[in-house]
């Protein structure tokens, strides 16, 4: 049986996308007659030369009056090997929704750039909507070549840019190809204008490559249809986005949580065994279970039931984002209530940057944020199961589509809310007879954050004061012990240890800590958390003395490569922007006593 390969072309604006499909549809003698004869006379009214390949793919009379895609387009197309269907999406930063729409159905995706302009924002924004879709396979074709002579100098740039972009990122495989869509250079076969280049033309590739079409080995299929013709029948339909079920096997029922035995299995019209990914079923129970659409029938302890979660964000409505709003939520076969309860923060399509600091979300925008549903439902993260993990909003009053999203991780239960305390922090304070704040250390490792923080600690209880410190390495040993050191974890490691000094000091307590909080976004997040008691005192000790310091040797280890992720060496050190304290001298005493004189009128009553 010959495979499919639903392919997504994208880029910026005038990159080229159609007439490079439209040439690789001409050059392969996949038209029909009428067809290409209908494409050579258009091309003559037009143009009166050159054939425009384009106009296969720009099917409304808008688009071919503005020579733009405005919808995404559709083309099916087969050769010997394989049969293809393409997904041509515009690439006017005003249709990008249609572009998403394009990317959550694509095996592969296609990126062109226009060599003369290079990586643009918008080819950007599709790259990071296409890994937020889940594709893991690319071709980036550097397209007009022959408007800088095929110069092997300019495409070495640009490639390399383009490996720069991807590098942050998981993928299966990245390819690419130089070539020109209008001439027909390393699309169909290989071009004699780029001797230089030992890759395969564009079809070639496409016809061999073995894509990451990453499928669940458990059973999941989320309940569209309760089949009931007679009162001897009920069965429950939908497709089967996961795994494979057997007649015999136990399935549980989320979110009931309720577990039965499958009697019985239907493929279309026909009683089966077996049912796998991608068929379209309808099975029975042995015993009477309450199942209705948006049920989730699976043996997946991947899916849980919750009502809260937290997603990355592609916000695709002209009005703009209102938290603790009510939106529509489409997820699987469940459509509900959801309010967006937090925005965590947004990402800078162009530096990557996590913007924590802003005042609102507009179109186009990416944001990580939290979302809590009216009621439980089924929800997976996305990487173990695309159905469950992925949904849509929609505005209740308009009914457009505000935005798509991926799940990243399920969020405890949030139907909590804040207790009053009898005792206010004021009072607290009043107690101990000082003003609480937070001491927040940060530096590289064996930078004498700990030494200081420590001789600090002494200081203040021989004054009089009433402190509590906190440690990087203690509380990983023990609060934050489940985290890692990836870019997320220790963004969750500062959130909660800023949380921690928040309540010491909503107790009256002088806490003082000693964190690397390698990025700026940490330290931003812990001042956002604690307020105007944040007091950011920055270690610049370098790189070098901090080696010489180091006597458990993670130095060494980690120019070695036996540490991943080590902080000065194979992990990036952001320098403080504003801190309220900079201290470079090797005497830790001598830094303390700075520390306290610099802050002791602020904690004194």
């Amino acid at each position: 049986m010959i495979d499919q390969l639903k392919i997504l072309t994208c880029g910026s604006v005038d990159d080229g996308k159609s007439t490079l499909i439209g040439h690789l549809l001409y050059d392969s003698k996949l038209l029909y007659i009428d067809q290409e004869k209908t494409l050579e006379l258009d091309s003559k009214i037009k143009d009166g030369k050159k054939i425009d390949y384009a106009l296969l793919l720009d099917g409304l009379d808008e688009e071919r009056e503005q020579g733009i895609t405005i919808d995404v387009s559709y083309r099916y197309f087969n050769t010997k090997k394989r049969n293809f269907i393409v997904l041509d999406c515009p690439g006017h930063e005003e249709y990008t929704r249609n572009m998403a729409v394009g990317a959550s159905k694509a095996d592969l995706a296609i990126l062109l750039i226009d060599i003369t302009k290079g990586v643009q924002i918008q080819t950007k924004r599709h790259f990071k909507i296409c890994m937020m879709m889940g594709i893991k396979d690319y071709i980036v074709v550097v397209n007009k070549m022959d408007l800088v002579d095929y110069d092997k100098r300019i495409f070495d740039n640009i490639k390399k840019k383009i490996q720069n972009l991807f590098e942050n990122y998981q993928y299966s495989s990245l390819n690419i190809i130089p070539i020109s869509a209008t001439i027909g250079d390393n699309i169909t076969i290989k071009s004699n204008n780029m001797k230089w280049y030992n890759g395969t033309s564009l079809m070639q590739y496409l016809e061999d490559i073995q894509v990451n079409k990453k499928i669940g080995e458990k059973f999941i299929i989320p309940i569209q249809r309760v089949c009931r013709p007679n009162q001897f029948f009920r069965g429950f339909q939908g497709n089967v986005t996961s795994g494979s079920i057997e007649v015999g096997d136990i399935i549980t029922c989320l979110p009931s949580e309720e577990s039965a035995h499958v009697e019985r299995l239907y493929n279309l019209d026909k009683e089966v065994t077996k049912v796998h990914y991608g068929e379209a079923v309808t099975l029975t129970l042995d015993k009477e279970i309450d199942i209705s659409r948006g049920c989730v029938l699976t043996n997946d302890n991947n899916v849980y039931v919750t009502n809260s979660f937290n997603v990355t964000m592609l916000w695709m409505d002209e009005e703009k984002l209102k938290i603790d709003s009510a939106y529509y939520i489409n997820l699987g076969t469940v459509s509900t209530l959801c309010y967006i309860r937090k925005v965590n923060y947004k990402i800078d399509i162009d530096t990557e940057e996590k913007i924590i600091d802003f005042e609102k979300v507009c179109k186009n925008e990416i944001i990580n944020c939290d979302l809590e549903v009216l009621e439980k439902i089924a929800v997976s993260e996305f990487k173990h199961n695309k159905s469950l993990g992925s949904l849509i909003l929609i505005n209740r009053l308009t009914h457009v589509t505000s935005s798509c999203a991926t799940v990243n991780k399920i969020l405890e239960n949030k139907n909590l809310f804040y207790q009053s305390i009898s005792i206010s922090s004021e009072e607290r304070k009043k107690t101990l007879c000082q003003n609480p704040i937070t001491v927040w250390f940060t530096g590289l490792s064996c930078s004498g954050k700990s030494t200081i923080a420590n001789e600090l600690d002494k200081i203040l209880n021989l004054n009089g004061f009433h402190t509590m410190l906190l440690d990087g390495d203690n509380i990983r040993l023990g609060l934050n012990r489940d985290l890692s050191f990836s870019d997320d974890d220790r963004i969750e490691n500062i959130r909660r240890i800023a949380e921690v000094a928040k309540l010491m000091n909503e107790a009256g307590l002088i806490c003082i800590t000693a964190f690397i909080s390698p990025l700026e976004i940490n330290r931003k997040m812990a001042k956002k958390i604690i307020g105007d008691k944040f007091f950011l005192i920055y270690l610049n000790t370098p790189l070098e003395e901090c080696e010489k310091r180091d006597k458990k040797g993670l130095y060494k280890k980690a120019r070695k490569n036996i540490i991943r992720d080590f902080t000065g060496i194979n992990s990036v050190f952001e320098e403080p922007l504003n801190p309220d304290l900079i201290l470079n001298n090797n005497d830790y005493q001598e830094c303390a006593k700075k520390i306290f004189e610099k802050i002791k009128e602020k904690i004194k009553l």
